[in-house]
């Protein structure tokens, strides 16, 4: 199956925006998350270039952004671009194991392999990424093992039904929001459900 951005659009719009007033939007430039203001009632997950890979990953950290973080521009983090020094990279490397844990659910979910990535090309250290996806991998696992929260459930669910299930764009929707409502179904490892929300 194509992965196409118009379908990730749709999914993730279809399952969060009525319960979260949040949109996931095309970008052009950098990836962007804005909170709902004056001019624009809803939030916003910008992602870059059309990307579906961008796409999920920007979708990865706002199912670990808790409520408060959802309401500040990036969450209210500053961002430390590429050429970081080790310190920097250690510190860059322990905020996004949880993220891309989430992210590598998702690409599972659509069926697309997946690849940690250290964002750090022009830096002067050299990078230990075997390390670092090892870290993810076990994240991920216990992930699995205890319980994603309810908006990476959801959308785990949504993606697995659309893409690997044969649903509809629309009864993925429903699915995912369904598992959205659902907070009684147990934890196992193909359907995972919620420990507790991450707030970063």
């Amino acid at each position: 199956m194509l992965h196409r951005t118009d379908d990730l659009i749709a999914l993730f719009n279809g399952v969060f925006e009525p319960a979260y007033s949040t949109r996931l939007i095309r970008g052009e430039d950098e990836p962007l998350y804005l909170p709902a203001s004056a001019d624009t009632p809803y939030h916003r997950i910008i992602f870059a270039h059309d990307y579906f890979t961008s796409g999920l990953h920007e979708i990865s950290h706002w199912c670990v952004a808790g409520e408060a973080r959802r309401l500040l521009e990036d969450y209210g983090y500053w961002y430390l671009p590429d050429g970081r020094n080790e310190h920097e990279q250690a510190a860059f490397e322990t905020v996004e194991v949880q993220p891309q844990a989430i992210e590598s659910l998702f690409y599972a979910a659509c069926d697309l392999e997946f690849n940690v990535s250290v964002d750090n090309l022009n830096g002067a250290i050299e990078v230990d990424r075997h390390a670092f996806a090892a870290r993810v991998c076990a994240r991920a696992d216990a992930l699995l093992e205890n319980g994603l929260n309810n908006r990476a459930r959801a959308f785990r669910c949504t993606l697995q039904a659309y893409y690997q299930q044969g649903s509809s764009c629309e009864e993925a929707i429903e699915s995912g929001r369904r598992c959205l409502d659902d907070q009684t179904l147990p934890i196992d490892r193909d359907n995972p459900f919620p420990a507790h929300e991450v707030s970063a």
